[in-house]
């Protein structure tokens, strides 16, 4: 069947509206990368540059070559890792238990759940449940907090509803106790989910900002994301200078430079996670 000419306008206009709309989002993201590879000499020559005539790793020779900012980059990746893990196992634990019937006040544990997810306390009682603890300048004042979700606990519950009791039967007929169930038939079925919520965890502790200002008031515990506001506040990048001799890059390029090394290692987990996230992401909500 042909289309007719509104089709055909339609569209037209659509893949050119698309078209735009990629332009103008990507761009940005271009920009950034072609100046943080740009000559510096270059650089200052230019004010506005879409391909550099002599590509230079100056910025980040000098970024890297710095204390502050692979100290920035190393405690991310900490967060990143031990808080991905503890919250996964935190998570995986309580969504289990709850998907289990015969647990004793069931329906209460899950009311409260649901109710931190309509309601937050807010700013100030977190930052006074933190200092009671003794959190404030720790690193686990960015962990312990955020170490599960109620809307990932709920999600991942669905997806433990959907395993079938016979599987735990049987393997308690076979001597198992819940333990061993949980981790010899329980979790390597759930790799899908985990690598989903582990993803979603991962970046939120790589991503950790405000929180970071609060509770951290020791600069070299400065997470990735802290320290590249502190770089695009500072024009000079006083902090960062003061770790070597050498002459610094213009600050522009140092601060695109910045940010592709504080964008790129979150971006490069996806690829080993892409075969379960997509049914990981899925599978908890098709039963609730």
């Amino acid at each position: 069947m042909r289309s007719g000419l509104g089709d055909r306008m339609f569209n037209i206009v659509n893949i050119a509206f698309l078209a735009l709309v990629t332009i103008v989002t990507f761009f940005p993201l271009y920009y950034v990368f072609i100046v943080s590879f740009t000559d510096p000499v270059e650089y200052l020559k230019k004010s506005f540059i879409l391909f550099p005539q002599k590509w230079s790793l100056d910025s980040y020779k000098y970024l890297l070559s710095t204390k502050a900012f692979p100290n920035s980059l190393g405690i991310s990746a900490y967060l990143a890792v031990v808080g991905t893990a503890l919250s996964l196992i935190v998570t995986a634990a309580l969504s289990y238990t709850l998907s289990r019937k015969r647990l004793r006040g069931r329906k209460l544990i899950l009311l409260l759940i649901l109710l931190t997810i309509l309601f937050s306390p807010g700013i100030i009682p977190n930052y006074m449940v933190v200092r009671q603890f003794g959190l404030i300048n720790s690193l686990w004042s960015l962990i312990i907090p955020a170490l599960a979700s109620g809307w990932n606990v709920i999600l991942m519950k669905g997806f433990f509803d959907s395993v079938p009791v016979e599987l735990e039967e049987s393997a308690q007929i076979d001597g198992c106790n819940d333990l061993s169930i949980w981790f010899k038939i329980i979790l390597p079925l759930s790799l899908p989910s985990l690598a989903a919520f582990g993803l979603f965890y991962a970046v939120g502790y790589w991503n950790q900002f405000f929180n970071a200002l609060i509770y951290l008031t020791d600069a070299s515990k400065w997470p990735i994301q802290v320290m590249l506001q502190n770089m695009l506040l500072n024009a000079n990048n006083t902090d960062l200078q003061a770790d070597i001799t050498a002459v610094a890059p213009p600050a522009e390029t140092l601060k695109m430079a910045a940010v592709i090394v504080a964008t790129v290692p979150i971006l490069l987990v996806y690829p080993f996670l892409q075969k379960h996230f997509a049914k990981g992401a899925m599978v908890g909500s098709v039963k609730g």
